[in-house]
């Protein structure tokens, strides 16, 4: 080490220092402010920095950066805060020299009155602004803005002791005493920035101490310590083996620090008890030890604070890295380092040596004061000398104080949540199915931990996980233990240890636990290096009085310890620790290690022998073998045979699971859309538009553009024009990198401006950098927390017409404790054993991780997934001799040597054959020789090398390049960098080969994602921190992960990387023992395709032994070295025609099953209509797998083209993945002894909630997985959800399914069907339903009248049959013309019986719509505006007398106040005197004149009530008439419309009372009109007589106009969709209208187009939609009783009354088929209920004989009437049933008495015009209520079949009496007794009595 002398002076620009420092200061009080504000809007910097009044003179001096005064004379009189263990000390600053700056300083670091016995190091607090923690007094200095010129040495500026007088104010006392302090002191600044909010702080704003017990501590001048609540910053509550970090060299200049953009890095505090103040652990050394990358995953943002950084961003080291030592990892000065004295138990683990970052949960550590601990002084050199740089787990007790070379130890609490079981709560331990009395005592918990270690495997290290459930199984079977008494325990951990063969010690010590650590560490120095046989674990146990049992373990294996340290680091902080090894040139004695070869040549020099000796010749490409040499250029010509017949296309296609993950998608969309919470509304959105935000990796945004491009999403929903949306995909897919936000912001501004449009955010592999926003930074080159800015902005959480959509195929991290996705919105990929039905072998299936470790049971030679032992022993023994380098430097210098050695043992040296791994000979053995293969047209292999380190990455692809273009192989096969941050790169002769292959047209096409590397032999190395989720192509052999270590222990890091190579395979090559197993995880997991071995695969079914292979040593690796060899091996006896009829079949299987999106186009990528010429290469890669097709050729020269080698290629089997042995044993766990990959701590952006939780087991399915996790898991402080709102977001959902498995086609189909459906209910069912046909009549008018001329319609006979299909189920009228028509009832009986036809159609601009329409046009007509009230209507009540009912009835309208001008009122303003008509004469093209009506019941939602659109919003007068008890049911949802309110008696009226009601009151009106407008001179004739009635079911109108001639010769007609408004004005403009009674339109058919079009008006039945005369019709009223056919009675009425009744027929009206309210059934049930569930009432119930004991019933009694006679007429009318010939006569009235029986109507009123019944013999007499006009006389007229019946219906009995006998029926009528009825109710409810008799 240098000495302080040499050191390069740091830091002495301070030069612009200021303003950046005080921009910090500003930037971190905003972000502080910001996370204590419940708002979250930052506050703006800008204003606090340049706006705001500054608190102190123009310059700082004097002040701190928070602008406090710190001088003595502003201050001395001011009560200071100072902790227990400071004191106040003035400090002299050069730029105010004649002030002294007071500072709190922690004592231990100043030195006595003899300059002794100061710790080194700082630890100080600010007295003006209260902050705490400064650990280097480079940082201090700059925030007290001590302007120093020279290296800020504290002896120079800590001046003076401060004192208090005796008038209690601060003076100057005593000078410090530096003067003997000799030994070298550091400072520098720590890449801190301010601690965040929530890490409990002990400053000022934060509650001052409140939390902190501080307590006396001595050690040299008994330092105090203070204790913090520990935060949840420090230590969630995870898998603490990622607690700790190495020690990271850096050193930093007070100038050079970067702005942290977010508080997380952790302030380095003082030693204090496991905590820093702020709560985070303090850091070991006060010199040069940063805080490696904090577990959090970030380091802050300064980059440049590590020497790696400042290396990465600037090119060569600065000079001050000179003082590091080249091979020490941590080059620690050996100083004394204090490290906190740690009681895990009851303290804190987290002040963990090597720091550690992750704190458990808040409450789960409480530090405590600790005792004085000893020291132990760490050995120089420990690392080098004993080659192990030791690891203490923490166990229980208390730690020492660590001086001395601390970077050569590290301290983890990777177990010490195991010991905590004493700290569950009651509920987690019922959970758990455990009671208090069952915990462990500490004795147990050593010889637990004993037993466990013991037992590992010399290749396994201790999992957290793994003795959680050892300890969990103790307590459940074993509560309590044995009493194990202090004085047993040191001979019965002995006793445990001994089975342990030496590998594990106990050292059991009586005074502390820091006696036996230094002891260990005594004898590991002193024990000559080579001969040591060191224990793995030395656990220690301090057996002392005092204290109890304490304990700690020891790790000294080599491996172990290595593998410990190295687990700790996250991601980000391992790849950055790789970094700066290569940076500063650490890795320089292994790189010269690997230039020689493994037989100690020069690597290098034979390579450039070997090249010259091939003068320039390169290896034949294809069709050739590895000897045979071609000139370079020559070979750089030629081009892959390509049969045209066999390119290959890509037909994308949507398989059945995932049109069923769609289709739960969006029931899930439904769901959320019903609950009833207003989260979405559905009805409004009428266009569905998406963004695809996907991870920073250019190849998987150009994948998921071609899934979009391929899918034709874009056009399906009608945002990107067929002819364009070929180039627009990119616009939908958005990297989450620097330029997201721009590209967000424009997407947010169309989700404000298009409110009907529903936006889908589609956030895939949202697994990928959860950071949150104020956590993230720039971190190992990448950024981070972009996100949750994206994703979780207040804009996206309150866009109501955005639905965020994540998909993942790791979803744990989304599922915590703190998940913002509900758990009900979670959708999961269904699992294979699910969809199994029956599959033929050639069916595809999806083969996922859970497949890939169950394939280790199938027993075959060479298994798809395994271990390289051999590679694993090289690793092992390099390990060993580089302590100083990290796992996977080594590893990849291994690999490279690997790869390069094999290239050359199968060109230029065999004789290095020996040296290569059988793994990579035959991985690369079949990269260069399979597109030699017969057959493969040059189609070969991909070889995936999976380096995570970018500069390794470029090394390994450097260098694999350098020696395959050496050795002659440059066109055999390529190397590619696989780069998330670059597009790829591909040399021209290899896109030549691959646009051959396509049949590619366009010069300038070159691949842009893995799978359009189809068949491409070649080597890409994957790098980047997280695999992304990029497909590869089915020629995708072999994955290699040997880099993938124990540094990869958590679920979703070691399972995205196995999920590489997980795809779809043939049913066929997966091997029983799969269906034996449990299905795991739903498959949850993947699966992976290759074409790799399937030779070995199938061999035990094609050939029946896979031990009969002959290549040797490769044969066992899996692949075979030979082709041949295999190819003699296959049955020859098939024939061509049979494997013909695999080839077809693989082609249905490529149409039918490919297997789907995610994985497709590469994954089948065989055009099926040419499989049968493609033969070799339906999958040149497939061809691949198994040695090869050229099996058959060989034996079949003749058909090698066409059908021979179908029969294999049409398997597609899984890829090889070869692993290293930590990750193979996870993987494998279920069959090894170790855990399995689902036991581990789900992603590192988690923690465990609990220590002890259930064992997650491997069946269970990914919702209950999802469960588990939601229970077991918390989010850390840095993940996106730490700080979710408590309810999740409604509008959230999350797609989960194994990688690779088809999620991107799933959720584009999801897009196609949500807009279909929103399309749907944008249409409507409306009935289509034919009339019956009526003769055409004799008269006819010109086909092309616009208007009706009345003498033409005078001349019209009217149809009284009423021929609307609604009718079909009631009685047809009798009219002359009926014997020619329908004499078929049986038929129509079938008819009526069938449900009511409708058909679907999609509503114009012109439609009415229901409640649940919104749109900007017309939302003010329909919802009440903001500053409305409902008490913003007015009620007025209307009486009149009606003549009808023979009294007085009293109306109540409702009437909003923009509705008040249809009305007059009197002068008061109160009255309502009537309701405004206009003028016959008016004409005004905007003017509707007649009022409309629309009677409504039970249809405030559904019914089609707004008719803005309809009437073009064109002002109009609308009426809705509903019943008195749905009134503010109306009003709630309609508070615009106009309502009438019938009298209460209506409740539980029929229809015809509102329409009687609707034209009494319209009458009335009319009178009052014309009496108020003849007072101004206007004629009473001339007041606007019509008003319209209209249903609430009405939707669409339409004009049917005759079709060109010129086009059709049948006469048809095109329709066209019009308003109402228009329709109506037609209709009002008819001339001499004021003579018509009624004008309606006709029923909309489907039909009607196709007719040659008839007369185009009509005298007939109008109904549903009417315009009436109420002045013509004064005299006919609607039957007020009636609730069915009142309509086709009323018309009858008018008809025989001498009036015109006029149908428009090229109008067409539309009805919804609405399924709620409107005229429904009544539920018949009895009036009073004993029985609980009584049997169905029949009609025939319905009646019953006077004063009988019947079952009376809860229903009116006219439906009970109307009812019966529908149904049980046959009975009153025997004679009448099926007899058209002779209908039953029905005076005054029309009623329904069933389809069968026909009715004859006359009009009893003098001067009607009745039919000519003369002739006519009648079947029957039905006299309902008749009036006065019905006379005996009339009656007489009348003949009647002998046996006809009759039946009179009266209101009461008297009446029906009355009648009798008024109309003298006894003459020709013969009673009897039982012939009278009444309907089945109780005389309060009026029943209606009935006679019935037989003609004599």
């Amino acid at each position: 080490m240098m000495d302080t002398a040499d050191r390069p002076i740091m830091g002495n620009s301070y030069a612009g220092q200021l303003k950046s420092a005080r921009f910090e200061e500003a930037l971190h009080n905003s972000i502080e402010a910001s996370l204590r504000s419940s708002s979250g809007d930052p506050q703006p910097i800008f204003t606090q920095l340049y706006l705001e009044p500054e608190p102190y003179p123009g310059n700082m001096d004097g002040f701190c950066q928070a602008g406090k005064d710190l001088r003595l004379v502003s201050i001395a009189t001011e009560p200071i805060e100072v902790p227990a263990g400071f004191e106040l000390v003035g400090a002299k600053s050069p730029s105010v020299p004649e002030h002294i700056l007071v500072c709190a300083v922690d004592r231990r670091f100043l030195p006595d009155e003899n300059g002794k016995n100061a710790l080194l190091g700082f630890s100080g607090n600010c007295v003006g602004c209260g902050e705490k923690g400064f650990r280097y007094f480079t940082e201090f200095s700059n925030h007290i803005n001590l302007k120093l010129s020279t290296q800020p040495k504290k002896q120079k500026h800590l001046k003076y002791h401060l004192v208090k007088n005796s008038q209690g104010a601060l003076c100057k006392g005593p000078l410090i005493c530096w003067k003997d302090c000799k030994t070298r002191q550091f400072s520098s600044s720590a890449s801190t920035s301010k601690p965040s909010s929530s890490s409990s702080l002990s400053s000022k704003e934060n509650g001052g101490t409140s939390g902190h017990s501080s307590s006396p501590f001595s050690l040299s001048d008994s330092p105090p310590t203070r204790t913090t609540q520990v935060s949840s910053v420090f230590f969630g509550s995870q898998d603490l083996g990622r607690d700790c970090s190495f020690l990271k060299p850096l050193a930093s200049t007070p100038g050079n620090k970067t702005l942290p953009i977010v508080p997380t890095a952790l302030r380095v505090n003082g030693p204090t008890n496991g905590l820093g103040v702020d709560g985070r652990p303090p850091l070991l050394s006060p010199s040069q030890v940063s805080l490696g990358p904090q577990s959090q995953g970030y380091r802050t943002a300064d980059m440049g604070d590590s020497p790696v950084s400042s290396a990465m961003n600037s090119g060569p080291p600065k000079k001050r890295h000179r003082s590091w030592h080249p091979s020490s990892l941590v080059p620690v000065p050996p100083t004394a380092v204090p490290v906190p004295a740690i009681r895990p138990i009851v303290g804190s683990p987290g002040s963990v040596l090597g720091v550690s970052s992750q704190p458990p949960v808040a409450g789960v550590i409480q530090p405590q004061p600790v005792t004085a601990g000893e020291t132990v002084i760490i050995p120089d050199n420990l690392l080098s000398s004993s080659g192990v740089r030791p690891v203490i787990l923490i166990g229980h007790g208390t730690l020492p104080y660590f001086y001395g070379n601390v970077g050569d130890i590290v301290v983890s609490p990777l177990l010490v949540s195991c010991y905590k079981s004493n700290q569950l709560t009651e509920k987690t331990l019922e959970t758990l199915g455990l009671n208090s009395s069952q915990l462990l005592t500490v004795e147990t918990m050593i010889l637990l931990t004993l037993q466990y270690l013991a037992r590992l495997g010399s290749e396994q290290i201790p999992l957290r996980e793994e003795l959680e459930q050892i300890v969990l199984k103790a307590m459940l079977c074993c509560p309590g233990g044995p009493a194990i008494s202090p004085s047993q325990l040191p001979w019965l951990a002995r006793l445990e240890a001994s089975v342990s063969g030496g590998s594990v010690q106990v050292v059991v010590t009586h005074n502390s636990l820091g006696e036996g650590i230094s002891e260990s560490l005594r004898s590991l120095c002193e024990s000559p290096h080579h001969q040591q046989c060191l224990p793995t674990y030395v656990v220690i146990v301090c057996a002392s009085k005092m204290s109890g049992n304490e304990f700690c373990v020891l790790v000294l294996g080599k491996y172990q310890a290595r593998a410990l340290a190295e687990g700790m680091l996250t991601t980000n902080e391992f790849l950055k620790e790789i970094s700066y090894e290569l940076i500063t040139g650490k890795v320089s004695i292994l790189a010269s290690h690997f230039k020689t070869t493994s037989l100690g040549d020069n690597l290098d020099k034979q390579l450039v022998r070997y090249q010259r000796r091939r003068k320039g010749q390169v290896i034949q490409p294809f069709q050739g073998d590895v000897t045979d040499h071609i000139h370079s250029q020559e070979a750089a010509s030629m081009s892959p045979p390509s049969e045209r017949a066999e390119l290959l296309s890509k037909v994308f296609q949507i398989y059945p699971t995932q049109l069923s993950v769609a289709r739960s998608l969006l029931s899930q969309v439904c769901s959320i859309a019903d609950s009833g919470t207003h989260n979405l509304d559905l009805g409004r959105f009428c266009k569905v538009d998406f963004l695809v935000l996907v991870p920073p990796s250019h190849i998987l945004v150009h994948q998921t553009a071609q899934r979009i491009r391929q899918s034709g999403v874009l056009v399906d929903l009608g945002i990107e024009e067929a002819s364009s949306a070929h180039q627009k995909p990119d616009k939908y897919v958005v990297r989450l990198d620097g330029d997201v936000h721009a590209k967000m912001e424009a997407f947010m501004r169309k989700v404000k401006q298009n409110p009907y449009t529903l936006f889908v955010l589609i956030h895939d592999n949202s697994h990928v950098d959860l950071t949150s926003a104020l956590s993230g930074s720039v971190c190992h080159g990448e950024l981070q927390g972009l996100a949750d800015r994206v994703v979780n902005c207040q804009e996206v959480l309150n866009a109501m017409n955005l639905l965020v959509l994540q998909v993942s195929c790791f979803p744990y991290t989304l599922q915590t404790h703190q998940s913002r996705i509900s758990i009900h919105n979670e959708v999961h990929w269904p699992s294979n054993e699910s969809l199994q039905g029956e599959q033929s072998p050639n069916d595809l299936v999806y083969f996922g991780l859970r497949d890939y470790s169950s394939s280790l049971q199938w027993g075959v030679v060479s298994p798809i997934l395994r271990c390289d032992d051999a590679f694993e022993k090289m690793v092992h023994a390099l390990l060993e001799r580089h302590p100083h380098l990290h796992s996977m430097v080594i590893r990849t210098y291994l690999l490279i040597q690997q790869y390069t050695e094999a290239m050359m043992a199968l060109t230029s040296s065999p004789s290095l054959r020996d040296h290569i791994t059988p793994e990579t000979l035959a991985m690369v053995e079949d990269l260069i020789n399979a597109p030699s293969r017969e057959g493969s047209q040059g189609r070969g292999h991909m070889l995936l090398v999976r380096i995570p380190s970018l500069q390794l990455a470029m090394l390994a692809r450097e260098r694999l390049e350098d020696v395959r273009d050496k050795l002659g192989l440059q066109l055999c096969f390529a190397v590619l960098l696989g780069s998330p941050a670059s597009e790829l790169n591909l040399p021209r002769n290899f896109t030549n080969r691959l646009r051959a292959w396509r049949g590619c047209e366009h010069e300038d096409w070159v691949p842009h994602t893995y799978e359009d590397l189809e068949g491409l032999p070649c080597i890409v190395i994957l790098t980047g921190k997280d695999p992304l989720g990029e497909t590869f192509p089915r020629s995708l052999k072999y994955s290699d992960l040997r880099l993938i270590d124990s540094s990869y222990l958590t679920r979703t890091a070691l399972e995205q990387e196995v999920g590489l190579a997980c795809t779809y395979v043939s049913m066929g090559v997966v091997q029983e023992p799969k269906k034996a197993m449990a299905p795991r995880e739903s498959d949850g997991e993947k699966a992976t395709t290759s074409l790799n071995d399937g030779d070995e695969l199938e061999r035990p079914q094609s050939n029946g032994s896979a031990a009969t292979r002959t290549s040797g040593s490769l044969a066992e690796n899996g692949v075979s070295s030979s082709d041949v060899a295999d190819s003699f091996q296959k049955p020859s006896t098939s024939t061509c025609s049979h494997e013909g009829a695999v080839t077809s079949d693989m082609g249905t299987v490529t149409q039918d099953f490919k297997q789907e999106c995610d994985s497709l186009g590469s994954q089948l990528s065989s055009n099926p209509s040419k499989a049968s010429k493609a033969s070799s290469s339906l999958y040149s890669s497939s061809s691949s797998s198994s040695p090869s097709p050229s099996s058959s050729s060989t034996q079949r020269p003749s058909q090698s083209t066409q059908c021979g080698r179908e029969q294999r290629p049409a398997l597609v089997s899984p890829r090889t993945v070869i692993m290293s042995r930590p990750a193979y044993n996870l993987l494998a766990g279920e069959t090894g002894s170790q855990l399995s990959s689902f036991s581990l701590l789900p992603h590192a952006d988690m923690a465990w909630s609990s220590p002890l939780r259930p064992l997650i087991t491997h069946n269970l399915q990914r919702a209950e997985q999802s469960l588990y996790y939601r229970q077991w898991t918390i989010a850390r402080q840095h993940h996106a959800d730490h700080e979710a709102p408590p309810v999740p977001h409604p509008r959230r959902l999350l797609l989960s399914g194994p990688p690779q498995v088809g999620k991107t086609g799933a959720y584009l189909q999801f897009l196609r069907i949500l807009f279909r459906m929103l399309i749907k209910l944008l249409e409507v069912d409306v009935y289509d339903e034919e009339e019956e046909e009526e003769e055409t009549s004799e008269v006819t008018t010109p086909v092309n009248t616009q208007w009706p001329d009345i003498e033409d319609i005078r001349k019209l006979p009217f149809d009284p049959y009423p021929r609307d299909s609604k009718f079909r189920k009631a009685s047809p009228v009798y009219s002359d013309k009926m014997l020619k028509c329908l004499n078929d009832f049986k038929q129509e009986e079938i008819q009526t019986a069938a449900k009511r036809e409708t058909k679907s159609i999609r509503l114009s601009r012109f439609a009415a719509h229901n409640a649940f329409h919104h749109c900007e046009q017309c939302h003010h007509y329909c919802e009440a505006g903001p500053a409305t009230q409902l008490s913003d209507c007015t009620f007025h009540a209307f009486t009149f007398c009606s003549s009808m009912l023979g009294e007085e009835v009293q109306l109540q309208f409702v009437i909003p106040k923009a509705k008040e001008q249809h009305f007059v009122f009197s002068q008061q303003g109160s009255h309502l005197e009537s309701m405004r008509l206009p003028l016959v004469s008016t004409k005004d093209p905007d003017l509707l004149k007649s009022p409309i009506f629309t009677p409504t019941t039970g249809r405030q939602e559904h019914g089609l009530l707004n008719i803005f659109h309809a009437m073009e919003g064109a002002t109009h007068l609308h009426i809705l008439v509903v019943k008195q008890f749905e009134m503010p049911l109306y009003r709630k949802y309609w508070p615009n419309h106009i309502l009438l309110v019938l009298p209460a008696m209506f409740n539980n009226a029929g229809v015809g009372a509102a329409r009687f009601m609707i034209k009494e009151l319209s009458y009335h009106n009319l009178e009052l009109e014309r009496n108020r407008l003849e007072e101004q001179g206007v004629k009473r004739q001339a007041v606007w007589p019509f008003i319209v009635m209209m249903d609430d079911s009405c939707v669409l109108w339409n004009v049917h106009q005759p079709a060109d001639s010129s086009e059709t010769c049948d006469g048809s007609s095109t329709l066209t969709n019009v308003s109402l408004k228009m329709v109506l004005q037609h209709m009002e403009t008819t001339p001499k209208i004021s003579l018509y009674a009624m004008c309606g339109t006709r029923k909309w058919s489907s039909s009607l187009a196709r007719k040659p079009q008839s007369n185009p008006f009509s005298r007939c039945h109008l109904h549903d939609f009417v315009m009436l005369n109420v002045d013509l019709t004064q005299n006919v009223q609607y039957d007020l009783n009636r609730y069915s056919c009142e309509e086709v009675d009323f018309n009858l009425r008018v008809n025989s009354s001498g009036l015109l009744l006029c149908r428009f027929n090229y109008f067409s009206l539309m009805k919804k088929h609405i399924t709620v309210g409107g005229n429904k059934e009544f539920m018949v049930k009895p009036k009073l209920m004993e029985i609980e569930n009584p049997a169905p009432i029949s009609p025939f119930q319905y009646v019953c004989a006077p004063d009988s004991e019947q079952t009376l019933l809860d229903a009116p009694a006219q439906f009970l009437l109307e009812r019966f006679l529908q149904s049980c007429s046959h009975r009153l009318f025997p004679k009448a049933v099926q007899n058209r010939n002779n209908p039953v006569l029905s005076i005054d009235s029309y009623l329904n008495i069933s389809p069968e029986i026909s009715v004859c109507y006359i009009n009893s009123r003098p001067h009607s015009i009745n039919l000519n019944y003369q002739g006519l013999v009648f079947s029957g007499l039905l006299l309902y209520l008749c009036d006065s006009f019905v006379v005996s006389g009339l009656l007489k007229k009348f003949r009647f079949l002998k046996g006809a019946t009759l039946c009179v219906i009266c209101q009461d009995r008297s009446s029906l009496r009355q009648t009798i006998v008024r109309l003298e029926l006894e003459d020709e009528w013969q009673f009897r007794l039982r012939d009278e009825f009444q309907t089945a109710n109780c005389s309060e409810d009026r029943p209606l009595y009935f006679l019935t008799g037989r003609h004599v």
